[in-house]
């Protein structure tokens, strides 16, 4: 079970996960690749990074926005739906040419909240943008 679905509240469900897009896997191949140059060291970056991508999460529900990382321990950063005032993307050339980008989450004060090298950037900000300003 996710940690996304572990700790939905009552009446809470969830409306999207994001997914990583494909592009932040490449760092991950480089370290496979470069295992027997290396003696097998990369290999054990590249058990990490694995790991660290697997552990990645990011939702939206129909309460909050929910972004987990961490591998044995965990960091989440939350924001409430009714706290969000700006939905941003960031895409290079690359991102644009490969659907990719970052996706910045600003809320009341001084609270943000980052999906970085997320798939699909314009549907992730869609689904928050709905879901937190729904047409009447």
């Amino acid at each position: 079970m996710s940690f996304i679905e572990e700790s939905l509240s009552s009446g809470e469900e969830i409306v999207a996960i994001f997914r990583l897009h494909w592009v932040s896997r490449i760092p991950l191949a480089l370290f496979i690749v470069l295992g027997p140059v290396t003696l097998g060291v990369m290999w054990l970056v590249a058990i990490y990074e694995y790991l660290r991508l697997r552990a990645i999460e990011q939702g939206v529900t129909n309460k909050r926005v929910i972004f987990k990382t961490g591998i044995i321990g965990r960091k989440s950063e939350e924001m409430k739906l009714t706290s969000i005032e700006t939905v941003e993307i960031e895409q290079g050339v690359l991102g644009r040419m490969f659907n990719f980008g970052n996706v910045k989450i600003t809320g009341r004060g001084t609270s943000d909240l980052a999906f970085k090298g997320i798939n699909d950037p314009m549907s992730v900000k869609r689904q928050i943008e709905s879901v937190s300003n729904p047409v009447a």
